[in-house]
């Protein structure tokens, strides 16, 4: 829930002050996340366990270390600042003076309908929250008034109902003590399920760990009072916690573990055992997969376990995979004069400096921008910027992506021994994504006809390709260009693409592109007035994606804005 968000989200922003690999990063966020979890309950080993079993699904040396270290600091600052009801763990005297409960082997069969319910309502409920999603999107309503709905029905509600349903943990707490007649556990639960339903597919920030206990607390209450008359006992609400939380999360370990902590009652671990791993088979039974998988696929969001993604992409490509082995290289003793002019005839905005086939370093024209009162003579050895940020041949996509952004750099040296072999930009890595992604694009073809183009003074540190497909939405789009152009002082590389079929190409008819060349029109009069460098191109294409990766090849592209086709504005 938000414990987790936030500890995460703290985590990356850390991170982000110590150069490190995209893979270390990931270890800290997830340790965040672990430290959250271990803070808001109290349950250090539980916090790792969720880390391994569900968030990184690896049990490797760095993500256990980081994991336990940090879950063990956010559970001893959390208890050492909250105490008393403002807390949001579990009261710990509470626990303290709770009888530890028994487990007969005669209540097994009792357990195991306890977590064959839980599974088949834990798999309900998870069906529940993914169609108030959907219904939520069909009312087609923001985000500020969903949340209102949302919290209008719950506080309605909540407020008709006894004053110990106001309170998530102390209700939890109520339910552990086992006070409650089963009629008020009976309507907890209902209420419950019902109103976690609405507010969780409403979207507002939140979490599922606190409701799913209590909802758990509630069953497990209400069964161990049917079934064994046991209801003054806490054990089976315990196991209810356990067991409902497994259904609806599918981390049964997990569950557990957390469990165990919260109470450290070493006797409720073979019950929670047998009503957990009965809940987790049948509710992937009923519904397969856990809650948080099918929110990023109603989200199109899809992790691939074993499969392809693009992180295995950028770790099994290496730099002399993409690199360019043709380098247009300047010799140190090349005058200034000379790279001024060299510089003005090239597309490139930067140059390796090389002394009998050795990198020495590199010029570029932010380099030339801050001379001032040098001679035309001047050698470029005095002027260029020495022992550069380099790779080797064998170094992995993503150490180059790292330190292309780490060092906000445009462009990197490939070197074998001081000796010079290629160079990388972030163009070559685009463009070789997309050619792992799309096998289909033959090079060899030509597929695009230019009919309309403009130029302005390369002047940018940097290009913006915008690619337009909605004229309507260009302008909105085209201000978003505008502003990072302005940060970062780039210049924008507007596209527009008409696609034709391939048999009427070249296109006979190129009358369709006036209407184009006139918003391409307003474009650079919009750009001009805010005095931001802007070419614009027209071109008839049978793919589109041929298109846009031959611009980002021939324009030198650092960054990509796409437009869209819908109607929103």
């Amino acid at each position: 829930g938000p414990n987790m968000y936030s500890g995460a989200a703290l985590a990356n922003w850390l991170a982000s002050w110590v150069p490190t690999s995209p893979q270390h990063r990931r270890q800290m966020i997830a340790a965040g996340a672990a430290a959250g979890l271990a803070a808001g309950f109290n349950t250090p080993i539980a916090g790792v366990l969720f880390v391994v079993e569900e968030v990184m699904r690896d049990i490797s040396g760095l993500t256990l270390e980081t994991a336990i270290l940090a879950s063990f600091i956010g559970a001893v600052v959390s208890r050492q600042l909250s105490s008393g009801q403002d807390s949001i763990n579990t009261d710990i005297q509470l626990l303290d003076q709770l009888v530890p409960s028994n487990f007969l082997a005669t209540e097994i069969p009792f357990y195991i309908v306890l977590g064959i319910v839980a599974g088949i309502l834990g798999a309900i409920f998870n069906r529940g929250i993914l169609f108030s999603l959907s219904t939520y999107r069909h009312l087609n309503l923001a985000m500020p008034w969903r949340t209102g709905l949302a919290g209008m029905v719950s506080g309605l509600v909540i407020a008709q109902l006894d004053p110990s349903f106001y309170n998530h943990t102390a209700f939890r707490e109520f339910l552990m003590t086992s006070e409650g007649h089963i009629d008020t556990i009976s309507l907890a639960f209902v209420v419950y399920f019902f109103l976690t339903i609405i507010s969780a597919g409403s979207g507002a920030p939140g979490g599922l760990f606190a409701p799913a206990l209590i909802l758990g607390g509630s069953l497990g209450d209400i069964v161990g009072t049917l079934l064994s008359g046991a209801g003054s006992e806490y054990g089976y609400t315990l196991v209810g916690m356990g067991a409902f939380f497994t259904a609806v999360v599918r981390v049964p370990v997990t569950a557990i573990v957390i469990i165990f902590e919260m109470t450290a009652d070493f006797n409720l671990v073979l019950p929670l055992m047998i009503g957990c791993a009965v809940s987790y088979l049948v509710a992937e039974l009923v519904f397969p997969s856990s809650l948080y998988e099918h929110l990023l696929k109603a989200n199109k969001i899809e992790i691939k376990e074993g499969g392809y993604n693009a992180q295995d992409l950028l770790a099994n490509m290496t730099a002399v995979d993409v690199m360019q082995s043709q380098v247009e290289s300047i010799n140190s003793n090349v005058t200034l004069d000379r790279v001024m002019q060299f510089m003005s005839l090239s597309s490139h905005r930067g140059f390796p400096v090389v002394e009998e086939g050795k990198l020495v370093g590199i010029i570029t024209q932010t380099d030339l921008a801050k001379l001032t009162n040098r001679s035309g003579n001047t050698p470029v050895r005095e002027i260029m910027t020495p022992q550069p940020i380099t790779v080797n041949p064998t170094a992995s996509l993503s150490d180059v992506l790292f330190l292309l952004n780490r060092y906000q750099l445009s462009r990197l040296p490939v070197t074998d021994n001081n000796k010079l072999i290629g160079i990388i930009t972030r163009s070559d890595i685009i463009r070789a994504e997309v050619n792992q992604l799309s096998c289909s694009l033959d090079s060899k073809t030509q597929s695009s006809y230019l009919v309309y183009q403009t130029r302005s003074s390369p002047t940018g540190k940097g290009r913006i390709l915008l690619t337009i497909s909605n004229p309507n939405t260009a302008p909105a789009l085209f201000k978003i260009a505008m502003a990072i152009a302005k940060e970062y002082n780039y210049e924008i590389e507007c596209l527009q693409i008409i696609k034709v079929p391939p048999h009427d190409f070249p296109p006979h008819n190129i009358n369709s592109s006036l209407a184009i060349r006139k918003l391409m029109l307003r474009l650079e009069r919009t750009a001009r007035h805010q005095q931001i460098p802007i070419h614009t191109q027209i071109v008839f294409s049978t793919d589109r994606s041929r298109a846009i990766l031959d611009t980002i090849k021939t324009r030198q592209i650092d960054l990509l804005l796409m437009g869209w086709k819908g109607t929103t504005t």
